[in-house]
C-alpha cells in the first residue's frame, strides 16, 4: 500500500514539474483588445477583436438549447474539425457582447462545451479564426424564459 501512495506522489510530482514546460500561448485578449470587451452589440465586438467580418460556415457546429428555461447557466458546445487558432463566442443578450474566447493549442481539435449567463433572448454567434487567417462564423437564437443576470 506505501509502495503505491509512493508511486502515485511521483507522478504527481513529475506532472508538477513538466506542466509548466507545455507549449501554451494563451493570449490574454482582455488586454490585447479592449475595445471588444467593452462594445455592447456582436458586430462591434467581433470587428473590435478580429478586425473583420467573419463569413459565415456550416464548418461550425454550435449545440445550444433553443429554448432556455434559466438563463444563468445555458450549455453550448462547439465543434470544428478546421485548423483553428482562435474561437470566440458572443451575444446581445448582456451588457457587454464578448462571452469568451479561447486560444486553440497547436494541433488540437476544437470540440468545447461551457455554459454561459444570458439576461435574455438573444443571439448566439460562434466565431473562429483558422490558422490561414480566415474568419468563419455560426449563430443561433436563443429564448430565455427566466434571465440569468438578476432577470
Amino acid at each position: 500500500m506505501e509502495r503505491r501512495k509512493f508511486l502515485n506522489l511521483g507522478l504527481v510530482a513529475a506532472a508538477a514539474v513538466l506542466a509548466p514546460m507545455t507549449n501554451l500561448h494563451a493570449v490574454n485578449f482582455r488586454e490585447t483588445k479592449p475595445d471588444a470587451w467593452k462594445a455592447e452589440k456582436s458586430p462591434e465586438a467581433i470587428k473590435a477583436m478580429f478586425g473583420a467580418e467573419p463569413t459565415k460556415s456550416d464548418k461550425i457546429k454550435m449545440v445550444a438549447p433553443k429554448l432556455a428555461e434559466n438563463g444563468g447557466s445555458i450549455p453550448i458546445t462547439i465543434k470544428t474539425d478546421l485548423d483553428v487558432k482562435t474561437v470566440a463566442l458572443f451575444q446581445d443578450a448582456n451588457p457587454r457582447a464578448a462571452t469568451v474566447v479561447f486560444s486553440v493549442p497547436e494541433g488540437q481539435k476544437v470540440d468545447y462545451s461551457f455554459r454561459i449567463k444570458m439576461r435574455q433572448t438573444a443571439l448566439v454567434t460562434v466565431v473562429v479564426e483558422t490558422k490561414d487567417g480566415k474568419l468563419l462564423s455560426t449563430g443561433k437564437e436563443i429564448d430565455v424564459s427566466i434571465g440569468g443576470c438578476g432577470g
